[in-house]
């Protein structure tokens, strides 16, 4: 048991054994099941989970192309220049730091993943923190908890959750000032949506510099790689040149060779006859 926890029990069972001469009202609410229970979070929740998934599937698709060109790579090291091995693995550790940026982006403690859920737990919390207060003073509670916060309960009667009784507050509080609650829900969804569009905008501007970081890499390694395709080129036809001149000096010296043998053999015939 960590210290804010023992503090929060010592400094509970000093306030009970107060309380201990006129009775205590001890209420706690659950804030998960309250959370399940609104229709608004729970549909903006399943819309984020398939953001979520549809993030994690990019991520995916971006590893496994990283992964391949490893793989390609690996294969074909022992044919390609130390030039052109280099060039690949820079391409390759361009695109897995491109992969791991998005990744952070995503799903990192500052990403896009937490601040969504944080825009929308936040009004739903501070509504029920609203309720509670009310229900508090109305009913005469001396204390009333969170079942999901740091203060760890060992043991509590289900008479004791007021969680449906705030629910029921927030409903009736919601029909009360339906048009002010309509206009602030707009107002939320409209931050939220603002916050998602520079969110958005941002990761896009980051994906366009990335995307033309790689292209201007991929066009200078497009360069690099005709360049030396040419020089090769240029340095096969030198050959090439070289030995058809080679083998023609080595056809012409064998001709004559021939030549002079063949003039030796007359010659000696001459002599002879």
């Amino acid at each position: 048991m960590n210290t804010k926890v023992l503090l929060s029990l010592v400094v509970l069972m000093s306030s009970l054994y107060g309380f201990s001469q006129r009775g205590v009202r001890i209420g706690y609410v659950d804030m998960e099941y309250i959370l399940e229970n609104v229709e608004e979070y729970r549909d903006a929740t399943q819309q984020l989970n398939a953001k979520a998934q549809k993030w994690k599937q990019e991520i995916e698709l971006k590893q496994s192309v990283v992964d391949q060109m490893k793989k390609d790579l690996m294969a074909e090291k022992v044919l390609l220049t130390d030039e052109l091995v280099l060039e690949r693995e820079e391409e390759i550790q361009i695109l897995e730091k491109e992969m791991l940026d998005y990744q952070q982006d995503r799903f990192g403690p500052q990403g896009d993943l937490v601040l969504q859920k944080q825009l929308l737990i936040q009004p739903i919390q501070d509504q029920v923190f609203n309720e509670v207060q009310k229900i508090g003073a109305n009913k005469r509670y001396d204390f009333i908890f969170d079942k999901s916060a740091d203060v760890v309960m060992l043991y509590s009667e289900k008479r004791h959750d007021i969680s449906d009784l705030v629910l029921r507050e927030i409903g009736r509080t919601r029909k009360i000032s339906a048009s002010n609650k309509k206009q602030q829900e707009q107002s939320r969804l409209e931050q939220f949506k603002e916050e998602e569009d520079k969110i958005s905008d941002a990761l896009k501007e980051r994906q366009e510099n990335a995307a033309q970081a790689l292209e201007e890499k991929e066009k200078a390694a497009e360069e690099r790689r005709e360049e030396k395709l040419k020089e090769r080129e240029e340095r096969k036809k030198a050959y090439e040149e070289r030995r058809k001149k080679l083998l023609e000096e080595r056809e012409a010296k064998r001709k004559a060779k021939l030549e002079e043998r063949k003039k030796a053999q007359e010659q000696q015939k001459d002599s002879i006859g």
